[in-house]
């Protein structure tokens, strides 16, 4: 028996094992809001834009904006995402694949 349940997932990939456990959607959330977030916070370093500054132009607050680039929160809208990709002079792309 114990031979068998460690063999269960040998030869399947990261992602069957994921989804089997209920977790690939949360987790491919997860990934993508810290590539975005890394993404809008290095542009925000290369051109020099504070937080406050940042937030100033998104008109929210700096708490707002620290939620944005939280990269384990995942609430954040498309609208907050694209509104700050703009102020940067980025454009933010989706797709199904």
């Amino acid at each position: 028996m114990g031979k068998k349940m460690a063999n269960m997932h040998l030869g399947s990939t990261f992602d069957s094992f994921l989804e089997e456990e209920g977790l690939l959607e949360e987790v491919q959330a997860t990934a993508i809001k810290r590539v975005i977030a890394y993404q809008i916070e290095q542009t925000m370093k290369k051109e020099r834009i504070s937080k406050t500054q940042m937030a100033e132009k998104m008109h929210t607050s700096r708490a707002a904006l620290d939620r944005l680039l939280d990269p384990n929160n995942t609430s954040i809208t498309l609208h907050t995402l694209s509104k700050a990709a703009h102020i940067l002079g980025k454009k933010l792309e989706l797709s199904l694949s």
